[in-house]
């Protein structure tokens, strides 16, 4: 599917690298002013996208910046081994985008639903978070010396507050002044193999929601006035994605088959778009959300990978064993 089939169906793609897939993909090109690198771990693949010109930006529809793609399949196994490993993977990579001095001030959120399971991925990261303020003035200095001050906050979402999830975080920024906000989200991919395995990390914030073209005020720098990183994790695939692949799926199967060659040739996604919309029409095309049954699992591991590498990343002194004890 191309660019057009998301656009027609109002689906953001939230991954910087499946929005660099569809474009080179509908190109043939590299996208100018698009940087791609690759790291290949034992128990993950890391792919690193950068941003850095104005046609990219456009063209891509995301934010110049850097964004960190970890795709980890090991994280939907009960193998708590391989797990720690991409804790340690996932704090390395986000040392990479924190530039904060030792005793640093960091706001954790939790953005998200708690009542929705697919969406709940920011408050349970922020209930296994290794928070330090409240006591961090009591602390010993030697015990400082690998500590940063953190504290961390759920939201909630517009519905459940009636306050735009931005307004009360620029509240606590005001408050409490950080030096870096680490937000962590839900998102929405193109791909079901990507739900619950895929954790991206950005440097350019978040726009809350518009994965499943809900549109809420963005967290980032502009709007908290301090940096913002972004972790985000798909546990929803857009119903409209999967019923788009399934049919060019079906067109190139049968590009080989002479007898059904003269009825597909001139179909793709946009010749089946008036069917899409019909089955999806009492959801509004693009809006009914598919997560799979053991989405409750997937989140659970997936928020303590994510607080495991927040924490290990924020405090030097706690290794990825020891951040394991806290949480038994």
């Amino acid at each position: 599917m191309d660019i057009n089939f998301y656009k027609a169906n109002n689906i953001n793609l939230d991954l910087a690298v499946e929005a660099r897939e569809i474009i080179r993909g509908q190109t043939g090109q590299e996208i100018p002013g698009c940087i791609m690198d690759k790291e290949t771990y034992d128990q993950a693949t890391v792919t690193i996208v950068r941003i850095v010109e104005e046609y990219a930006e456009q063209i891509m529809g995301k934010p110049r910046g850097n964004y960190i793609t970890i795709e980890a399949p090991v994280i939907r196994e009960n193998n708590r081994q391989a797990h720690q490993e991409v804790v340690e993977i996932l704090g390395k990579q986000l040392s990479s985008l924190i530039n904060l001095p030792e005793h640093a001030n960091v706001l954790v959120v939790g953005l998200g639903n708690w009542n929705a399971t697919p969406d709940a991925l920011g408050p349970k990261t922020v209930g296994m978070t290794l928070v330090t303020r409240h006591m961090y003035n009591y602390a010993p200095e030697e015990i400082k010396g690998g500590m940063r001050s953190v504290s961390a906050l759920s939201p909630g979402v517009l519905g459940l507050t009636g306050i735009e999830t931005a307004e009360i975080i620029k509240g606590v920024v005001d408050k409490i002044k950080p030096e870096l906000v680490i937000a962590v989200d839900s998102l929405a991919s193109r791909s079901v193999e990507r739900i619950g395995t895929t954790i991206q990390l950005a440097d350019t914030g978040i726009a809350p929601g518009s994965g499943i073209g809900n549109k809420r005020a963005g967290i980032n720098q502009e709007s908290m006035g301090i940096p913002v990183i972004a972790i985000g994790v798909p546990t929803v695939v857009p119903a409209a994605v999967i019923a788009g692949e399934t049919l060019d799926r079906l067109v190139e199967q049968t590009k080989n088959q002479p007898q059904l060659q003269s009825i597909y040739q001139n179909m793709n996604s946009e010749a089946f778009q008036p069917i899409v919309n019909a089955i999806l029409q009492p959801y509004t095309s693009g809006q009914l959300m598919v997560t799979p049954k053991e989405i409750d699992t997937l989140i659970e591991n997936t928020a303590k990978i994510i607080a495991g590498g927040i924490s290990v990343a924020l405090h030097p002194s706690i290794t990825v064993e020891e951040y394991a004890n806290y949480l038994n």
